[in-house]
């Protein structure tokens, strides 16, 4: 019998400063089997990090939302769509190989991918030469030390408050708070 993902739930209230972002989202996360709570938490920043472009972008008018990710390959871990059905954000989450950035490039006015764990400066030796043709890709690296306090703030049901200031998101749940600053390297 296969296993069926863990259904996680979180209340997410965004300061995004640097935007002028402020909204509160009710979120449902289904975590795959293979994935774990580091990697979820990943996607949830990722969310945090990219909400204002529902205005910036769609002018309030598109859908924010968490993709199929590890269950379906062709599919992102996070993309906004607007009112039309135009993909206009494609988020990749871990260390994706290049096939699938080139194909999401083709899909999506933006391609972002947020590295995490100690291996993402291996993974991006041995394939940043190969993307450096990708316009529409920017790639960043959660530093592992945040990415694994984020881990530890996993919870089934999450109560988050995410401030995004100077480029940096402080994300905080009752008595934690993780302050993370995502390097870009693309």
């Amino acid at each position: 019998m296969a296993l069926k993902s863990t259904i996680y739930k979180a209340t997410l209230a965004i300061a995004d400063i640097d935007h002028s972002y402020y909204a509160d989202h009710a979120l449902t996360l289904a975590r795959h089997p293979s994935e774990t709570d580091e990697r979820m938490m990943i996607r949830l920043l990722a969310l945090a990090l990219n909400a204002h472009e529902l205005q910036d972008t769609c002018g309030g008018d598109g859908t924010l939302a968490f993709g199929a990710g590890l269950s379906d390959p062709e599919d992102p871990d996070l993309w906004l769509k607007d009112f039309t059905g135009d993909t206009r954000l494609w988020v990749e989450v871990g260390q994706p190989e290049e096939r699938p950035l080139l194909k999401a490039c083709q899909k999506a006015d933006v391609v972002k991918v947020y590295a995490f764990h100690h291996a993402a400066e291996v993974w991006w030796k041995g394939i940043e030469t190969k993307l450096t043709r990708l316009d529409k890709l920017q790639v960043y690296r959660v530093p592992t030390q945040a990415s694994q306090e984020l881990a530890a703030m996993a919870a089934r049901s999450m109560h988050l408050q995410a401030t995004v200031q100077d480029g940096a998101v402080t994300l905080s749940g009752g008595s934690e708070a993780v302050v993370i600053e995502a390097l870009r390297w693309k």
